[in-house]
């Protein structure tokens, strides 16, 4: 058996969704082990668009068990919602097919009502960028100690005491700091009993069941949501998400013994993207970062916020390939790099004088870098037909070279299309 974890090594929105979707095929576990309906991925199969929140993408296989770890904080009404959306594009969602972690914890009502006031009362300078469906403040509860998770709604009586106690706390908060409005129990009381219904039957021992696949050498596929440098640690913070993105957390968020992790590969755009605030030092405000926003379609699967566009950063690779163990990198959106004339390549920063080889943790240092790069001539031919790696032209293949170079990794796959089949697959991570 094998077992990979496939993490973005950028801001997010690396196309994890698609190698996710494409290593699937090789695997009988597949893992969603941090995050929330804050992230999304988009897969087109066979021209057919597929959007996924929570649920993870190997759910378009009907042989695959899903299944959503106790690191995921889950909105019960968004998570019905998709089932029912994948239901209706044809998709079977059953307890057999879908699992979820007792332990995972749930998004409340007054947890988006906080974050969206939160956020409001910041200047815009101070913004973080949140996508407002209450992923910090449910982790806050979570770390606090004060959280409802999934399992509660086995306990009528144990949920409802739990309830009590939060909304006495947050319905203070909303209206006597951010004068807004509360939250009454009541109402979400009996919208739960009713998300409880029809999450029930789908709960499970995550853990238990992931060791029993390992003994079985069965083989079993992690995926995490956002990226590298948003991760609560060791990201551009306070510009970051609200949970760990790295590899290491597919072991936390699920159960898993890290001595069974076998391969991590690293998803990385062949350019570098980000949403919301934070530094960004590659980024492009010519006509080249529209050129890469307008071709790569660069609009946030669950947002539709626009992205922030620029060359590749070398820095913020070999920091991901260090922080996660990258035994292989997947570069998507080759195909978007078609027909730019020149390509460059951050290398390093510089600030002050100083010289930078990995991200400075000081916030202000690391949105006042400058990049230093290396320039690369770019190759003027479509590759999204091509399904060797052999046929890409020959200036492509100098860029894959020298990205592997500058990220300390070997590129194992090479998407040069949005469609399940435009993959180049050179390196399968189940293979040992």
């Amino acid at each position: 058996m094998s077992s990979v974890v496939v993490v973005g090594t950028q801001w997010g929105d690396e196309g994890k969704g698609k190698v996710v979707d494409l290593l699937t095929r090789y695997a009988d576990f597949v893992v969603r082990f941090q995050g929330g309906n804050n992230a999304g991925h988009t897969l087109v199969v066979e021209g057919k668009k597929f959007i996924f929140h929570i649920i993870p993408s190997g759910i378009l296989y009907e042989d695959k068990m899903c299944m959503i770890g106790n690191g995921v904080i889950i909105d019960p009404g968004v998570l019905i919602k998709e089932m029912a959306q994948l239901q209706a594009q044809g998709l079977t969602i059953t307890p057999d097919r879908l699992m979820i972690s007792e332990a995972a914890h749930l998004i409340m009502p007054y947890h988006a009502s906080l974050d969206q006031a939160k956020e409001n009362a910041l200047s815009d300078g101070d913004k973080i960028g949140t996508t407002g469906r209450g992923i910090g403040p449910c982790y806050m509860d979570k770390v606090g100690r004060v959280g409802i998770k999934a399992g509660d709604l086995r306990d009528e009586s144990l949920f409802r005491d739990k309830l009590k106690a939060a909304l006495d706390e947050k319905n203070f908060l909303l209206t006597k700091k951010y004068n807004a409005a509360p939250v009454e129990f009541e109402a979400v009381y009996r919208q739960f009993q009713e998300f409880a219904e029809k999450l029930i039957p789908f709960y499970g021992n995550i853990s238990v069941e992931l060791d029993a696949a390992r003994k079985k050498d069965q083989n079993i596929l992690f995926e995490g949501a956002q990226g590298t440098h948003l991760d609560i640690d060791h990201g551009t913070y306070p510009f970051v998400t609200s949970s760990n993105t790295i590899a290491g957390n597919a072991c936390t968020g699920s159960g898993f013994g890290p001595a069974y992790i076998d391969a991590v590969v690293g998803i990385m755009k062949a350019y570098t993207t980000r949403v919301g605030s934070g530094p960004f030092p590659t980024e492009l405000f010519d006509t080249v970062g529209n050129e890469l926003q307008e071709k790569g379609h660069e609009f946030g699967a669950t947002t539709g916020r626009r992205r922030r566009c620029g060359w590749l950063d070398g820095v913020v690779g070999a920091d991901a390939t260090r922080l996660n163990g990258v035994t292989g990198l997947a570069i998507t959106k080759l195909d978007v790099l078609s027909g730019q004339s020149e390509l460059k390549i951050a290398t390093s920063y510089e600030l002050n004088g100083k010289s930078y080889a990995a991200m400075p943790s000081n916030v202000r240092e690391a949105g006042a870098v400058t990049p230093v790069y290396e320039s690369l001539e770019g190759w003027k031919e479509e590759i999204d037909h091509i399904r060797d790696y052999d046929d890409l032209p020959l200036k492509a293949k100098e860029y894959i070279k020298r990205v592997e170079e500058v990220s300390g990794a070997p590129a194992n796959i090479i998407s040069v299309g949005p469609d399940r089949e435009e993959t180049l697959l050179l390196k399968n991570p189940f293979e040992k």
